[in-house]
């Protein structure tokens, strides 16, 4: 199914239950339907509940977002879609306020939507970084109460990240002699995450989370990095120049977040920074092909686990084991 490349043609192409359905089912049974009690491929659409379908073999009922994001929803799937749509093709996010206007639903049901969506956006399945990566840390300020937000007095958290370093002529990333410059390149995937702090601990554990062993590293020289095994680490020595100088794509990644993020959400809260970083990470990713995003988060979608509310704000259902 083509990609909508603007709102006129998303409302043509979603325009309706039926349609949203029609590309939910293709999704989640690419090769035809499947019951997920028997295996069998025989089935019925129940025209009373359009999501259910009814397996001719064994009579197990199944409905289209079961195991999804969108499990037991009772928002319609054109909400979801346009949700999904908006998310993703934003160039600055959306706020779940922003949400609430655009959809016409209260701000908790917004909220809810725009977590989930965000959670779809880390596919567990996603390659690690290769070839030549710079890797860094930053330090960001975070929202500790709903009060004004003033990043001059708020505290703050440590960001690493990483990202390929890739040649334009080749538009491939190579490693070269150790020390020699990387001229002629641009910034590919990157990865971001909120770490304790600067430990050789807490920086070895992301990059082999994120980044493929034999990978060549270029970093600022901190002495975290020196006991790092099974990687071709290339330091270069800062000094009194700027980090941006010597690092430049990391560095131009951090500046692009932290205008992001205290530009549209006015600083991230600790409890959720992972969450909107890996938003951050997904849009910078498909930065030069934004509009397939959508169809790319919908699929992400149908392949999680469900998470409910109270798994979102870390607290006990107070409903269980209730009576």
């Amino acid at each position: 199914m083509a990609a909508a490349r603007s709102l006129a043609q998303f409302q043509k192409q979603f325009s309706d239950e039926a349609s949203c359905v029609a590309f939910m089912f293709k999704r989640r049974w690419p090769e035809g339907f499947v019951c997920p009690a028997c295996g069998k491929r025989r089935f019925a659409g129940l025209t009373s509940r359009p999501r259910l379908y009814e397996c001719l073999d064994c009579g197990r009922q199944t409905s289209i977002t079961a195991g999804t994001a969108m499990h037991r929803s009772k928002l319609p799937l054109t909400v979801w879609f346009w949700a999904a749509h908006l998310m993703s093709t934003h160039s600055n996010g959306m706020l779940a306020l922003q949400l609430q206007d655009q959809l016409g639903v209260t701000y908790k049901t917004a909220w809810l939507l725009a977590q989930k969506l965000r959670r779809s956006m880390l596919n567990p399945d996603r390659e690690p970084l290769e070839g030549v990566v710079e890797i860094d840390q930053t330090e960001i300020p975070f929202r500790e109460v709903d009060a004004v937000f003033e990043s001059g007095n708020a505290g703050k958290m440590i960001i690493i990240g990483a990202v390929e370093v890739i040649e334009r002529d080749s538009n491939k990333s190579k490693p070269r002699r150790k020390h020699a410059k990387y001229l002629d390149t641009r910034s590919g995937r990157i990865r971001l995450a909120m770490i304790a702090d600067n430990s050789a601990a807490s920086i070895e554990a992301f990059i082999h989370a994120n980044v493929k062993p034999g990978t060549t590293l270029l970093t600022d020289g901190h002495k975290s990095f020196t006991g790092l095994q099974g990687y071709r680490h290339d330091p270069r020595v800062v000094g009194k120049m700027a980090a941006h100088i010597v690092l430049p794509w990391i560095h131009r990644a951090f500046s692009l977040m932290k205008r992001w993020s205290l530009g549209t959400y006015h600083g991230l809260r600790r409890k959720h920074a992972d969450t909107y970083l890996n938003e951050f990470v997904f849009r910078y990713n498909r930065r030069y092909y934004r509009h397939v995003s959508f169809e790319t988060l919908l699929g992400l979608v149908a392949d999680r686990t469900p998470t409910s509310y109270w798994d979102l704000i870390k607290r006990d259902n107070p409903r269980k084991g209730a009576g």
